[in-house]
C-alpha cells in the first residue's frame, strides 16, 4: 500500500501511498534510517486501512500518533492521515469550560476564576494549551502559587481544580494526556488548625452574643452540628419537628450527590432551649429560622470573631468548623459512629480525617480520673434547661 523512497543525492527518506480520494501523497521523514522508514510505513499503512474502512486505527498505532511531535503530527494531517489538530490557547479554553457549566454553584464558579486568573498570570494568555508540560505545571505551582503564601491545601485544591480544566481538555481530544498527573491535589487535614470548644467556653460565647438571633446560629453551629452559613440559613420552621425531637438539615454542599441533599438530625437537648427562644421571638408566618444576615455580603465570620473576643477567649482558627468538630467529637463518645455521622451529614472516613479530635476528657478517661470526668458531665448537664414543648400557634410545623 506504501513505498519507501530515497533520494540518490542527499539521502533523505519519504514514504509514498495513494491516498482515499486517489491522489497520491507523500511524507518526507528527512535523514531517517531504512528501519525507522520501514517502521514509520507500516504505521502509515494501518492509518491508511482505518480512513478507507472508516473505523478507528489500532490502540498500538494510536499510542504512536500521540507520541509523535508537532511536525510529523501535521504532515500526517496534511495528508488526511489524521485530523488536524486544534490550536486552542489556555484563555479560550479555560473561560470556555467555566460558561459551559452551568451546573455549578457561585463559590465553585469563583474557585474556577481564581485558578483561570493563575494559570494565565503565569503562562499569558496565548500559550498553546497542549503545549504546557509536567514540567511547566512543576514551576508554576513552585515559583507562582508558592509565592502567594498560601497555605497547603489551597495549594492543592487550587492544583486539583486545574487538574479538571485540563481532564477536559482530554475528553474533548484537544490534549493528550494531562500534566497535572501526579501532582499532590488531596486536602489534608491539618492537626494543627483543630480546636475544640468546650461546654464552659460556649457559655460564655453564648453570653457575649448580643441577640437571639446570634444565639441561634452559634446553638446550630456548636450544639447542633451544622454547616454555616450554608445548613443554618437554610433551616425553615417547617423543618422543625416538635413532637418527634427531629429536624431536616437541608445540604446544599452534599446535593450533588444522589440521596445527599437533605439528612434528619436530632434536636439535641443543648439546642432545644435556643429553638425554643428564637420561637417565641418569631413573627407569625416567619420561614426561615434565621432572618438576618440573609444578603450575600453578610460578614458572618468577622461579627463572631468579634463575639469570641467579648467573651474573652481567643479565636480559634476555623471558626465555624471546630465547631461543627467539637459537636461531631463529643456525639462519637455516646453513639456508634455511623450513627453519628448519618446525622452530621459526612462519611466515616472523613469524620475521622477532618473532624474528630482528641480531648482533655479522653486523656482523663485514660488514666481513670472518673471523678474529674463525672464532675465535668454533671456541669454539662447542668447547662441543659428544663424546657417545655412549646405553643405553634402562627409558625408552620411540619
Amino acid at each position: 500500500m506504501a513505498s519507501i523512497s530515497r533520494s540518490s543525492s542527499d539521502n533523505r527518506r519519504s514514504i509514498q501511498f495513494v491516498c482515499a480520494d486517489g491522489k497520491r501523497r507523500t511524507i518526507r521523514l528527512g535523514h531517517a534510517s531504512q528501519r525507522m522508514a520501514e517502521f514509520t510505513k507500516i504505521r502509515i499503512e494501518s492509518l491508511l486501512s482505518s480512513a478507507l474502512l472508516g473505523c478507528s486505527p489500532d490502540p498500538e498505532v494510536s499510542r504512536w500518533v500521540a507520541s509523535l511531535g508537532d511536525v510529523m503530527l501535521n504532515k500526517l494531517a496534511a495528508v488526511g492521515l489524521i485530523p488536524k489538530r486544534q490550536v486552542v490557547t489556555l484563555k479560550n479554553f479555560i473561560e470556555g469550560y467555566i460558561q459551559s457549566r452551568i451546573d455549578v454553584k457561585p463559590g465553585t464558579r469563583m474557585s474556577y476564576v481564581h485558578v483561570r486568573n493563575n494559570l494565565i498570570d503565569y503562562f499569558g494568555e496565548n500559550k498553546i494549551l497542549r503545549d504546557i508540560t509536567a514540567g511547566d505545571v512543576d514551576d508554576w505551582r513552585l515559583l507562582h502559587l508558592m509565592g502567594k503564601n498560601l497555605a497547603e491545601n489551597t495549594l492543592r485544591r487550587r492544583c486539583g481544580v486545574a487538574k479538571q480544566f485540563f481532564r477536559a481538555a482530554i475528553r474533548k481530544d484537544i490534549i493528550e494526556k494531562n500534566p497535572f498527573e501526579g501532582v499532590k491535589v488531596a486536602v489534608q487535614p491539618n492537626r494543627a488548625r483543630m480546636y475544640f470548644i468546650t461546654t464552659q467556653e460556649s457559655e460564655k460565647v453564648l453570653e457575649a452574643c448580643p441577640d437571639q438571633q446570634w444565639r441561634l446560629i452559634f446553638a446550630l453551629c456548636r450544639y447542633g452540628g451544622l454547616r454555616c452559613p450554608s445548613e443554618v440559613l437554610g433551616l425553615k420552621w417547617t423543618d422543625i419537628d416538635w413532637a418527634r425531637s427531629r429536624m431536616v438539615v437541608h445540604s446544599p454542599k452534599t446535593e450533588h450527590h444522589q440521596g445527599k441533599d437533605m439528612r434528619i438530625a436530632p434536636i439535641y437537648p443543648e439546642l432545644l432551649p435556643h429553638l425554643q427562644e428564637a420561637f417565641d421571638h418569631a413573627a407569625a408566618g416567619t420561614k426561615y429560622l434565621i432572618t438576618r444576615y440573609r444578603k450575600k455580603n453578610s460578614n458572618l465570620r468577622t461579627s463572631f470573631e468579634r463575639i469570641i473576643c467579648k467573651a474573652q477567649l481567643k479565636p480559634w482558627p476555623k471558626l465555624f468548623q471546630n465547631l461543627r468538630s467539637s459537636r461531631e467529637t463529643e456525639l462519637t463518645q455516646k453513639f456508634p459512629l455511623h450513627v453519628v455521622c448519618a446525622w452530621m451529614g459526612n462519611s466515616q472516613l472523613v469524620a475521622a480525617k477532618h473532624y474528630l479530635q482528641v480531648t482533655d476528657e479522653h486523656f482523663q478517661m485514660a488514666a481513670g480520673r472518673d471523678d474529674v470526668v463525672q464532675n465535668q458531665r454533671q456541669y454539662n448537664t447542668a447547662q441543659v434547661s428544663a424546657t417545655m414543648q412549646p405553643e405553634t400557634d402562627g409558625i408552620a410545623n411540619s
